[in-house]
């Protein structure tokens, strides 16, 4: 006997949608994310409804009812879709599709509820639940995806080599879902995606990121990139995190595995933070060590650099991958470019001068930086790691201090090009800079406060010693 699910279709989409799909005696159903993640109890607001003929109809025809307004129609995918208070709900006629060797487009033709759930990626995304009030909630589940879900597997509803091969996409996405929802990505299926990791290559860049962005916001990414670099996918788009792999031992002294310790970094920094661009200031931190790397027989392996380096290599990487090239990109490469800065204090003895540089020079970041550095303290050794974030903290309550007192975090010099122009009667000339840099040394260095009375005193001083004489 097939489960009935009527209890959980309460919301009045559901129930106007039956009311007209009964009277006009047709055949829809709501399928994919949404059943999933019913039977998962995970909410959802997006509403996938399959119809046996015109979805477009049917769309307008609910809308009406619902007396939503704006109805968004593409005839040509005879797809409709409109929002219901805080629901997305979507319409889409029931179809077979074929495809291209050269293409993830597929050919469309309509098709039967059999037809629609063959062509769904995974079993677990091919529940149905009827709407018709004949068979009101029953549950059309032709590949076992109930069970799928109960054992926590990921699996295709066809051969899947032929699923990948057809629509790469699904490739990433199999690897999306088992992270977010830490399921296991069925044996057969891992070895199609190996053998299909180069047809990537034929989906958008913009495509594979947003998949590979879903995986970075889950819980624990980590597991992800894991899946990622064992299938062969992650090389084909992101060489230089794969370079990262491996350890090299000389005389006895080797290095950390930085792939795994990128991940660690990564999975650190998730607890205190949602924000997808300090997560990818975690990914890229380390990312031109392999460059870097250089053996030492005093010290063993060195990476002098790769703060820098890698923060070159910033925009490189998100301009080929189709990531933002704004205040984002900016963000991470000065996040990446400051990494050590901290770590940098806290192996050695913490002076106010160089607490007013870090402020100066991370701004409204400080904290975010602070955060990426602390989820960078990582080793095999416990005592290790406590007595680091011991002097972390030492170093946190320092930049408080110091911020409260000399307020240089962002600061523009109290003194501007245009006074020291009045003041000696100087056009634009290398005379001004060289004053504005020598006051923003002073009140780094603590020689003199952030103060415009000081600092103008300051001027003075130093313009003297350049031979520069005042205005009359």
């Amino acid at each position: 006997m097939a489960q009935n699910y009527s209890q959980y279709l309460k919301h009045p989409v559901f129930k106007i949608a039956s009311e007209i799909i009964t009277e006009r005696n047709l055949e829809a159903y709501v399928i994919g994310g949404y059943v999933r993640d019913l039977l998962l109890d995970r909410p959802s607001k997006d509403i996938d409804i399959v119809v046996i003929g015109n979805g477009l109809d049917l769309a307008k025809a609910i809308a009406t009812k619902l007396r939503v307004k704006k109805v968004s129609t593409f005839e040509n995918f005879g797809t409709a879709q409109f929002v219901y208070k805080d629901l997305d709900v979507e319409f889409v006629g029931a179809r077979k599709e074929s495809y291209r060797r050269d293409s993830r487009k597929p050919i469309v033709e309509d098709g039967s509820l059999s037809d629609d759930q063959k062509r769904r990626d995974f079993t677990i995304n091919a529940l149905a639940l009827s709407l018709h009030k004949d068979n009101y909630g029953e549950l059309i589940d032709p590949f076992d995806g109930v069970e799928d879900l109960e054992k926590q597997i990921i699996r295709t509803p066809l051969e899947p080599s032929k699923t990948y091969s057809d629509d790469p996409l699904r490739m990433m996405r199999a690897i999306r879902f088992a992270t977010q929802l830490d399921f296991k990505i069925e044996k057969k299926s891992l070895d199609a995606i190996r053998e299909n990791a180069h047809r990537l290559e034929i989906i958008s860049q913009e495509r594979t990121m947003d998949e590979l962005n879903k995986i970075i916001l889950s819980t624990k990414p980590s597991r992800g990139f894991n899946l990622l670099f064992s299938t062969k996918l992650l090389h084909e788009f992101f060489p230089e995190m794969v370079a990262l792999y491996g350890v090299e031992t000389r005389e006895g002294k080797s290095h950390k595995d930085n792939f795994f310790h990128t991940l660690e970094v990564l999975d650190n920094i998730c607890e205190s933070t949602d924000d997808l661009w300090l997560r990818w200031s975690a990914i890229m931190h380390d990312i031109a060590k392999p460059p870097t790397k250089r053996f030492n027989k005093k010290v063993g392996w060195t990476f002098h650099g790769h703060e820098d380096l890698g923060a070159r290599w910033v925009p490189k990487i998100f301009k080929r991958m189709k990531l933002p090239m704004d205040a984002k990109m900016k963000y991470v490469q000065k996040l990446v470019r400051l990494h050590l800065r901290p770590i940098a204090l806290v192996n050695g003895i913490v002076t106010d001068s160089a607490i007013r540089r870090l402020l100066f020079e991370a701004g409204d970041d400080i904290d975010d930086l602070m955060k990426l550095c602390n989820a960078d303290i990582t080793s095999k050794n416990e005592y290790k790691v406590k007595k680091y974030k011991k002097n972390f903290e030492l170093v946190v309550e320092k930049l408080k201090a110091v911020e409260e007192k000399d307020q240089v975090r962002n600061f523009q010099p109290p003194v501007s090009g245009k006074m020291i122009m009045d003041a000696f009667g100087l056009g634009p000339s290398q005379e001004i800079g060289t004053i504005k840099s020598k006051i923003k040394e002073a009140i780094l260095e603590g020689e003199i406060k952030n103060d415009p009375k000081e600092a103008e005193e300051y001027m003075f001083k130093v313009a003297k010693e350049m031979g520069l004489e005042t205005k009359q």
